[in-house]
């Protein structure tokens, strides 16, 4: 019997290697990897470049404590405000502690103004501050009373923001893409609305990053497609290929306004992780995201091509891509993808999700096809 909290419903599969785009269980059996660990490790598994950078200093030190100067972590800030634009960043652990300081900073900002607009089907983790501004009611079976102060809207609809707004709002938190409700994208002129929506009103615009950035969708951040520029950005996930860090990235008017002793985390920013992330970050060329794009373009036009009756419509932007199903089969594909030794991910009932490595070639979407109308017409 396990000691472990049964809080997973775990595939029988153990994975015990990784190399590219490959895993192996305990039998030795190679599997392709097309959820890179739920938009994790973005340049696949024992990459060498990130490997070397996170052993280095590995073989130098692992922790020390916040308390004290870490030209790494500052390093590490100095790359990702040059990325996004903005001014400073915090560092944590996962893209829930991002998401919780997102929201402290926020209301700190804010003044006496504390509530958040947040989106329907949007998820931000499950922690209770990040639980409560996720809009599925759903996870909240048995955690209840949630955080107050939270406003739901539906995700790409701005007039519903519009009627929201009062003086008691101080941002708005929103995914650039939602994800976990089945990579839903918004209109081209939605987050360009809704930031001089936000600029007119002064309040901020936060923008949940944690699956959509890092390059996936062949930007660095998702939010660059719509030339605008938020306030807040959180991110993780694939941030450090695979090593606990998460960051909240802020504009300047945020950052003015956090004083020591306002937030903090004990591994926050560790140092192993901080490696790798800037040895990601510098991997994330122009040239790496470009091919990020084209390769899920590329994907998406191969499954276009299967005209299977099954496949609803495909939608995704890059290497962040959700097949919807006319019928509620995804988890059946899912499992019938992972004994055929493909890893997917899947979004309810009806959306299969792919979130394959950046490193994936044309073989490897020419054999993820093939398999899966193998899979299709089982179903």
């Amino acid at each position: 019997m396990s000691a472990l909290l049964k809080n997973y419903s775990r595939y029988p599969v153990e994975f015990v290697e990784g190399k590219g785009i490959n895993l192996y269980d305990v039998n030795g059996t190679k599997y392709l990897d097309f959820l890179s660990g739920i938009a994790v490790t973005g340049f696949g598994h024992r990459h060498k470049e990130i490997t070397e950078a996170a052993n280095n200093q590995l073989n130098k030190l692992w922790h020390v404590s916040n308390l004290f100067e870490a030209t790494q972590q500052e390093n590490l800030a100095a790359k990702l405000t040059k990325k996004s634009g903005l001014h400073s960043v915090f560092f944590c652990n996962s893209g829930t502690e991002a998401n919780e300081a997102a929201i402290k900073f926020a209301r700190k900002w804010g003044g006496d103004r504390k509530t958040i607009i947040v989106a329907n089907g949007s998820f931000h983790g499950r922690t209770m501050g990040s639980l409560s501004a996720t809009g599925q009611k759903k996870l909240w079976n048995g955690f209840t009373p949630m955080l107050q102060g939270f406003k739901f809207v539906d995700f790409n609809n701005i007039d519903q923001i519009k009627e929201q707004i009062d003086k008691t709002v101080c941002a708005v938190m929103i995914e650039p893409i939602q994800g976990e409700n089945g990579i839903i994208i918004p209109d081209d002129e939605y987050l360009p609305e809704l930031k001089q929506l936000c600029n007119e009103k002064n309040i901020l615009l936060i923008l949940d990053e944690v699956q959509a950035g890092m390059g996936r969708t062949g930007k660095f951040f998702a939010y660059q497609w719509s030339n605008i520029l938020p306030d807040i950005i959180t991110s993780a996930k694939g941030l450090a290929n695979g090593l606990p860090l998460g960051a909240t990235i802020c504009g300047k008017s945020v950052a003015n306004t956090i004083f020591p002793g306002d937030h903090g985390s004990t591994f926050g920013g560790n140092p192993v992780a901080v490696a790798a992330a800037n040895k990601v970050v510098d991997l994330l060329t122009e040239k790496q995201l470009l091919e990020n794009y084209n390769n899920g373009e590329t994907l998406k036009k191969e499954i276009l091509s299967l005209k299977n009756p099954l496949i609803k419509t495909i939608r995704g932007k890059g290497l962040m891509i959700g097949i919807e199903f006319t019928k509620p089969v995804a988890k059946v594909i899912a499992k019938e993808l992972l004994k055929n030794k493909i890893l997917v991910g899947n979004s309810g009932d009806t959306v299969l999700r792919l979130l394959p490595p950046f490193i994936i070639t044309k073989d490897d979407i020419q054999k993820f096809a093939k398999i899966f109308i193998s899979v299709l017409s089982k179903v």
